[in-house]
């Protein structure tokens, strides 16, 4: 069977009525696959993503070393996240997928196999998540350069946002999990089991990837320059990106909200000072993923809204209000309800810059895009960790929290009123979105639905 009834049908339902999850995406085969593998691998990593900065602060005994985390994996983002998206313009999206998942793999044994040993060297840990994070810039951008190839333009809102749930979904139960972990067995064995469920997992990612279909580039036009991986290619797609005043403001206010907003790094100093460690951590790990989440299943309307830059804008400044207060509270349950209020606005937030970046670059640039993209997403968090980590030891964890949130509010409210094109965006119409000249070039397998 083609892809083609699936298309057709989404070509004739012009709207989507009712705010349950919109779940058409799932009927494309390839997506369906992609879409368990990511879910349940990324509840895996989860493990780690908790693991981690408990073992560092259980080492050092500091958040400034949580924070230098941060630093630890934006530099390999820097580095390889715009590489990997010109690689994958260049070279079958699946097959780099499966290489750079396979290198993610590799670090996460390295880290189970230290904690097995008991190295206790934050340095060690410093090299294993830089490592991972060079994986993850190259994987991220061909992952993301997929869904347009394999569901149709009007569906790529409603695919990001089921990705971006079940993401979350993940990130609500995997640090729950990670919690329980720690309260049952302590913190040193804690980590060794967490570190080897996420090893476990991450097999289903190798499953999933396994069986997409070829994603092979697509033969540029006879007029077009063919896109390389080298320092040309990515100078092509941030020259595209200096032209498109949309593309880098929503990268802008993004930036903002990571990178003064996100209080991560703090997480495992609050919870042991204010509510005495424990399952706390848990919690506070898996509270803006339980908003995340909570959006997600509740987010029928947001392939409905046309001004879709000023969502961008609202939902962005809404996460800095509700991170400013949640920093200040001093009941874990109303810090988590606050955290999870952020963790809503993000998904409104993350679902629209994706999409607006997927529909509006063309495919032969999306790889390249969706590298800057990577570095911008995944970079702001790691400054986020540095900034969070860096001004509590000047401020305490109430000023680092509650002041970076409240300031990136007002600084992306100011940066949109500033700079009014992002406010003024309109999603093209399905007919125009997605370059269609482009993906009818498209390869018969890489169409939706070619692998049953």
């Amino acid at each position: 069977m083609t892809g083609e009834p699936i298309i057709d049908e989404a070509e004739r339902i012009a709207e989507r009525k009712g705010w349950v999850i919109d779940t058409r995406p799932l009927r494309v085969v390839a997506y369906r696959r992609m879409w368990l593998g990511n879910g349940i691998s990324f509840f895996g990593f989860q493990f780690t993503s908790v693991a981690v900065p408990v073992e560092m602060f259980a080492i050092t005994k500091s958040s400034a070393w949580v924070g230098l985390l941060g630093v630890a994996a934006l530099v390999p983002l820097l580095i390889f996240g715009l590489w990997g998206g010109a690689a994958a313009d260049v070279v079958d999206r699946r097959r780099l997928l499966l290489a750079s998942s396979m290198l993610a793999w590799l670090a996460t044994l390295g880290l189970l196999v230290q904690a097995l040993l008991g190295a206790e060297s934050p340095v060690l840990l410093l090299a294993l998540v830089a490592v991972q994070s060079a994986a993850f810039a190259v994987s991220s951008p061909a992952r993301q350069a997929i869904i347009p190839r394999i569901v149709p333009a009007g569906l790529v809102p409603a695919a990001n946002t089921l990705g971006f749930t079940t993401t979350t979904a993940g990130g609500v139960l995997g640090p729950l999990a990670a919690g329980l972990i720690f309260g049952a067995y302590g913190t040193s064995a804690g980590i060794t089991v967490a570190y080897a469920v996420d090893a476990l997992l991450f097999a289903i990612t190798f499953w999933a990837t396994y069986r997409l279909p070829p994603i092979p580039p697509i033969v540029p036009a006879a007029d077009e320059r063919r896109p390389t991986a080298g320092l040309r290619g990515i100078a092509d797609g941030l020259h595209f990106l200096t032209t498109k005043p949309v593309l880098v403001l929503s990268f802008g206010v993004d930036i903002v909200a990571m990178m003064f907003a996100l209080p991560r790094a703090l997480f495992p100093e609050v919870a042991q000072d204010r509510f005495g460690g424990g399952w706390a951590v848990g919690w506070l790990y898996s509270a803006i993923a339980i908003g995340s989440l909570l959006g997600g299943l509740t987010s029928g309307w947001i392939g409905r809204v046309k001004r879709q830059g000023v969502a961008l804008v609202i939902a962005v400044v809404g996460w800095g209000v509700a991170i400013g207060f949640s920093g200040l509270a001093r009941s874990l349950w109303l810090m988590i309800l606050l955290l999870a209020v952020a963790g809503a606005a993000d998904l409104v937030s993350s679902v629209y810059r994706q999409s607006i970046l997927q529909t509006f670059a063309p495919d032969r640039l999306r790889g390249r895009l969706q590298g800057v993209f990577t570095v911008v997403v995944a970079g702001g968090p790691r400054l986020g960790d540095l900034r969070a980590g860096a001004t509590a030891e000047l401020t305490g964890a109430t000023g680092s929290w509650a002041g970076g949130g409240f300031l990136a509010a007002g600084l992306a409210a100011v940066l949109a009123v500033t700079f009014p094109a992002l406010l003024r965006y309109r999603p093209q119409s399905d007919a125009s979105a997605g370059s269609p000249e482009e993906d009818r070039t498209v390869p018969p397998a890489a169409e939706p639905g070619a692998d049953r």
